[in-house]
């Protein structure tokens, strides 16, 4: 057994450091890294990573393909044929919600085979939601499957996920072999689909709770004792007064939101009129039920003690909407309150409610609210500002009520046969071994912005930065471990604790464990960490590295358990509803499913 070193103990102390940092979000992951890579080079007496090495991750294939496929998958979203996709399924489905969740499953997967499947769930989310409504089905039946199958399908092709170019570099670097080709992943990749939908459409729905009601917001976020209705008579204070300012004023005084004016039979929205107050104003007013009154007494209004305010009552298609969000993980308000990311001004936006990533619901003084990772908003906007909202990279919209903001595109963008002839000639090249993936994808870029699919600001705003820092940061942790000998000490260990176990098992404890460790880490962290080590032990046994390393990298592509794994668990949590346990019910049994359907896939095509 390899002796241990100080290089080791300070690399390992590294790793556990940077694991607790992924898994509390302390600090945001891509900070971590960007510290990682810090430490690596100002320790490199101990880690030996010098200032090349140190900051190889940027120069990575990995990093330079994932880069490029974030702008092409932008590329294809915006020609609007994802988005269409959700009047076929309507047409299909007719509110059977056996036929919907196969319509979404079965969707899913090959699209993000081939576009990156963050922004494919992002396009999805919203329209499964209204179609769900539609039917009178729970999102949460739907939302899970929706981001499981985004997962599964990611295993088609290499250029699925960020996670399988991650392996590749890794297998390349660790072996010297060439790294996998474009379609290398495609049988097995086609088995785990086919063996995960099957699950999805029949074992899935049994375990997934009802945590959301259909086509009612208002109830779900538990916002309707919040909401009330009070009338302006003639001898208040407020008339003649503009409804902007009554609805500011009220705000920073009182923490009470003015929404929506009634004037007989036309409704308009308090935070983007000009107009005056008038006697006989019928005011939306959200807050603390307390507070309400007391601004009825100051205001001299009358209150409304039977006038329910319902989604109905705040969603007005012709100019009103309501609209869910998500802070993911990449947006740049994270860490401000809801008063400093200035939603009203920005977005003539009132929030109603928030929920926590844990299930806790906020639903007053929403100023001082910090937004965090994961959190949801459901909120009453205009149409237009919901359009800027659905551009922005702060946010996720998850929802739109109203039918007219689901159909601003109204159909393919001219550019729609650029965009996927694009998307081919990178995907055929690379497949062809014309040019290396990193090549033709940046290619696909350049060629997306000179033909106009693309302006030169959408390319660089679709990239998530956040992820390449990631990247970034853990590629050359892993090489610290290989120069340390670190990952030799590690196969050391697990060839004691394997010594008497076939093989077989032991590929299949690697895909567990990378499967394991990708649900409380990131997915791109634990494929770089493990890889290396199963390449190591393959060739203790004797076996064939290549098959190893698929077991690691469909691993890191089965972060079911958790939501905090995968970026799109994270994004369906807040719309679903859904608790952390519902992740670990429905997700622990096909994540075993898939160890021994996997492992015995690589059996069968390649071999041990």
């Amino acid at each position: 057994m390899v002796a241990v070193t100080a290089g080791m103990l300070v690399v390992f102390a590294l790793v556990v450091v940077t694991m607790v940092l992924f898994m509390t979000e302390v600090v945001p992951p891509d900070m971590t890294a960007i510290g990682v890579i810090v430490a690596l080079v100002v320790l490199e007496p101990w880690t030996r990573v010098d200032l090349q090495t140190g900051l190889s991750g940027f120069s990575s294939t990995a990093t330079i393909t994932i880069l490029s496929m974030f702008a092409l998958s932008e590329g294809v979203r915006q020609t609007g044929a994802i988005r269409l996709l959700g009047d076929a399924i309507s047409q299909f489905t007719h509110g059977n919600e056996n036929r919907l969740l196969g319509a979404v499953v079965g969707l899913t997967g090959p699209i993000a085979g081939i576009v990156n499947n963050t922004p494919v769930v992002a396009v999805f989310i919203p329209m499964v939601s209204d179609l769900a409504d539609q039917a009178q089905v729970s999102p949460s039946k739907l939302l899970i499957p929706l981001s499981y199958a985004s997962m599964l399908g990611g295993t088609l092709t290499l250029i699925g996920t960020a996670t399988n170019l991650v392996a590749s570099e890794a297998y390349a670097v660790t072996t010297g072999n060439p790294p996998f080709s474009m379609f290398v992943f495609t049988p097995l990749g086609a088995l785990v689909f086919v063996v995960g939908s099957v699950y999805l459409l029949t074992v899935a729905p049994r375990l997934l709770p009802e945590r959301i009601e259909p086509g009612n917001r208002t109830a779900n976020y538990g916002v309707e004792p919040f909401l009330a209705r009070v009338l302006v008579p003639s001898r208040s204070p407020l008339v003649g007064a503009p409804v902007r300012e009554v609805a500011d004023d009220t705000h920073r005084d009182l923490n009470v939101d003015v929404l929506d004016v009634l004037r007989g039979g036309e409704h308009f929205i308090a935070a983007d009129s000009d107009r005056e107050v008038t006697a006989r104003d019928i005011l939306t007013v959200r807050g603390d039920p307390a507070t309400i009154r007391r601004f009825c007494t100051l205001a001299d209004l009358r209150f409304l003690p039977r006038a329910s305010v319902t989604d109905a009552e705040l969603d007005h298609p012709e100019r009103v909407t309501l609209v869910e969000l998500v802070v993911p993980r990449e947006s740049g308000l994270i860490g401000e309150t809801i008063g400093e990311a200035r939603l009203r001004e920005r977005y003539d936006a009132t929030v109603l409610a928030v929920r926590r990533r844990g299930g806790d619901l906020i639903r007053k003084h929403f100023r001082d609210v910090e937004l965090r990772t994961g959190d949801s908003l459901l909120l009453q906007t205009t149409n237009e500002a919901a359009r800027y909202l659905r551009e922005s990279s702060d946010f996720v919209v998850t929802s739109e009520v109203s039918e007219k903001v689901m159909e601003q595109n109204g159909g393919l963008s001219p550019t729609t046969g650029r965009a996927f002839a694009i998307v081919a000639a990178v995907i055929g090249l690379a497949a062809l071994g014309v040019v290396p993936i990193a090549i033709a994808a940046l290619g696909g870029v350049a060629a997306m912005v000179s033909t106009g699919c693309l302006s030169t600001s959408e390319a660089y705003e679709a990239v998530s930065w956040n992820v390449i820092f990631l990247l970034a940061g853990v590629i050359p942790l892993g090489r610290a471990l290989q120069l340390t000998g670190g990952v030799t000490l590690i196969a050391d260990f697990l060839g004691i604790a394997t010594a008497y176990l076939p093989a077989v098992a032991i590929l299949a404890a690697f895909y567990l464990l990378t499967g394991l460790l990708a649900n409380v880490i990131t997915p791109v962290a634990s494929v770089v960490l493990v890889v290396p080590v199963a390449i190591d032990t393959a060739f203790r046994l004797g076996a064939d590295p290549f098959g190893f390393a698929i077991a690691v990298t469909f691993g890191g592509s089965t972060a079911f358990m958790t939501p905090i794994g995968y970026q799109t668990n994270l994004m369906v949590y807040g719309p679903g509803g859904y608790r952390f346990t519902d992740y670990l019910r429905v997700g622990a049994p096909l994540q075993l499913l898939l160890t021994v359907v996997t492992t015995v896939g690589i059996v069968l095509l390649w071999g041990i």
